[in-house]
């Protein structure tokens, strides 16, 4: 699967009185993944790129939102990307990154026809 018990522990959160308790979180996530998606990327577009600390401050943070909401896909990525990041392997988080937006699109996809 692409999310693991930490959604299930988020949905039972919900109840009558935050109906919309778990969209709203993911929609935050959502916002939040979209900055972190381009600030990655404009990061990694720059010809003069060599902050590969502030790149894994970036990934930190959406490792921590990926996994408050248990998208696990997204955290296994985001180690991938940090570990080609800690090694200042510039074509190894651009690889990354293309993974990345791709398991992103297919988590907002799925999520989106949950909530349909």
């Amino acid at each position: 699967g692409i999310l693991d018990e930490q959604f299930l522990q988020l949905q039972q959160l919900q109840d009558e009185t935050s109906p919309n308790f778990v969209s709203e979180v993911v929609n935050i996530y959502f916002h939040e993944s979209e900055k972190l998606l381009r600030n990655l990327r404009s990061l990694l577009m720059d010809r003069e790129f060599s902050d590969y600390n502030k790149m894994g401050i970036h990934l930190n943070q959406f490792m921590g939102s990926s996994s408050s909401i248990g998208a696990k896909r997204i955290r296994n990525v985001c180690l991938a990307f940090r570990a080609a990041s800690d090694q200042n392997n510039r074509a190894g988080c651009l690889s990354a990154l293309e993974v990345l937006e791709h398991e992103y699109c297919f988590l907002k996809n799925k999520l989106h026809e949950l909530f349909q």
